[in-house]
């Protein structure tokens, strides 16, 4: 079991190192939408995988998901849009799950703070519509109510 949690861990480290050095996530998306799951935690919640890398994606695209295909979505939009919308609809990320549907959920900001964080560390900038900067977005999730 502790095992288990520190390799959740570290696909999430690694999902957050490789999503900001790429500056993209990938989603699996079918004709019907984007795929999605209920929280291993509490199937009231739902979840919505990404991953750093397509072929992490692709490995994913079977079973349930099988007619899915990944779809990369550039980092901007995936912060400013995606992050910003489940945290509004208390929608969970997935984080580099695995084909039996593993790995970390956690709210949408924490991930767009922990991807803004590392960006910030590496100084790369990236251009977005509502913020002027990185540290912006950050100053903005910030300032946020905790229940969000």
């Amino acid at each position: 079991m502790l095992q288990e949690i520190a390799t959740i861990q570290l696909k999430y480290n690694l999902f957050i190192e490789r999503a900001a050095a790429s500056k993209s996530v990938w989603g699996l998306k079918s004709k019907t939408g984007w795929a999605n799951a209920n929280s291993n935690d509490d199937e009231e919640i739902s979840v919505i995988p990404f991953w750093s890398d397509r072929a992490l994606a692709k490995a994913c695209a079977r079973d349930d998901w099988n007619r899915y295909l990944p779809v990369e979505i550039l980092l901007a939009e995936f912060l400013e849009s995606w992050c910003v919308e489940m945290a509004d609809e208390n929608v969970l990320v997935g984080a580099n799950w695995d084909a039996r549907m593993l790995g970390k959920e956690i709210p949408a900001l924490e991930v767009a703070l922990d991807i803004l964080n590392q960006l910030k560390a590496n100084n790369t900038a990236l251009v977005f519509k509502n913020y002027s900067g990185v540290d912006d977005f950050i100053a903005n999730i910030n300032e946020l109510p905790d229940e969000l």
